[in-house]
């Protein structure tokens, strides 16, 4: 009877234990391990989000960037290292989901439960000294001269290369692509004049338009956008309804925790992240840099990553740019 006794104590203190663990969650500072630089699109959004959450929360929300690898794959592995308890979160971006076909990374994406903060939308633009004032215009000459019309989107695979690619589908054109290193670089070369076309976001483009040194065309999503200085950018859709068959594709931009984190810290999380992203504070910091928020999490969250791993690991592969078959890491295709 006594040993009936002592067991029975132990489970209830253990449960105990656990609940008052669970209720609370957090007791302590939370990590958020950003897997891109400083000052980049996804460390700016988690800093904003974080500091908004860390207010609702209660504690500190230190965060700390981890670069290096493919894909992300060096912030990830440290953040999926750590105790999956909801203490550490991983900032990352829609480019994640290449990490397991570059080599990276040994996991599909399904590990994680993410936290879509949003992205800026892209779009394409053209040096200002071309004769293309539309994209009619543009779409035009790269039909007549297929190919031959030089056109930079980041790196083969990325979002902006993907962007480039459905553009193509949909309206028929056929363009030089030219990868680069980033954003930054494939920008700086349209103004350097090695390119005549460039496929970014707004919010990476935004100083170049206002500064003359970009011409806008179109946006590629089926609404229109307004652009302090310049006016109204309009959709690509318009002359092009086809592009709905391909577009959009968004960034996706945010944080994840492991997808087998403690239901009750995931909550307490979700609440949080959902308080934070209504703020004032978050919607005008994307009004004011040209980010459509999203909000997602959960099922939302994941079958937009899932999506998104399956169109980006398998037009890598298709290109000839990923190392490992998407098929073994049973990523189905598009």
């Amino acid at each position: 009877m006594k040993r009936i006794l002592c067991i029975a104590v132990a489970v209830f203190l253990a449960f105990s234990c656990s609940a008052y663990a669970a209720g609370k969650f957090p007791s302590r500072n939370i990590t958020n391990i950003v897997v891109w630089s400083a000052g980049g699109g996804t460390d700016t959004c988690n800093r904003i989000i974080s500091a908004e959450m860390a207010n609702i929360l209660g504690v500190n929300i230190n965060v700390v960037n981890k670069t290096g690898g493919v894909g992300g794959s060096v912030g990830m592995a440290e953040a999926y290292g750590m105790a999956h308890d909801g203490y550490t979160l991983c900032g990352l971006s829609e480019s994640c989901v290449t990490a397991g076909v570059q080599g990276g990374w040994d996991k599909r994406f399904d590990v994680w439960d993410p936290f879509i903060v949003g992205g800026s939308p892209d779009l394409i633009s053209v040096t200002p000294d071309t004769p293309y004032k539309t994209l009619k215009d543009l779409i035009e000459a790269a039909k007549k001269e297929s190919g031959s019309i030089k056109a930079a989107a980041s790196a083969a695979g990325s979002i902006h290369h993907l962007n480039l690619l459905a553009l193509e589908k949909g309206s028929g054109a056929k363009f030089n692509f030219i990868p680069y290193s980033g954003s930054a670089p494939s920008q700086n070369a349209a103004m350097a004049g090695e390119v005549t076309v460039v496929v970014t976001s707004l919010a990476e483009q935004q100083q170049l338009l206002r500064g003359g040194k970009l011409r806008p065309l179109a946006m590629l999503i089926p609404d229109s956008f307004e652009v302090q200085d310049i006016g109204t950018v309009p959709s690509g859709f318009t002359d092009y309804p086809e592009l709905s068959k391909y577009l959009p594709i968004s960034q996706a931009i945010g944080f994840a925790v492991p997808s087998d984190t403690p239901d009750e810290a995931k909550a307490v999380l979700v609440d949080a992240f959902s308080k934070a992203i209504a703020t004032d504070k978050v919607k005008t910091w994307a009004k004011e840099n040209y980010y459509l928020l999203s909000g997602k999490t959960g099922d939302a969250a994941r079958a937009e990553f899932a999506a998104l791993e399956s169109n980006f690991a398998w037009t890598l592969w298709e290109l000839g740019a990923a190392k490992v078959n998407p098929e073994t890491l049973g990523i189905p295709k598009p």
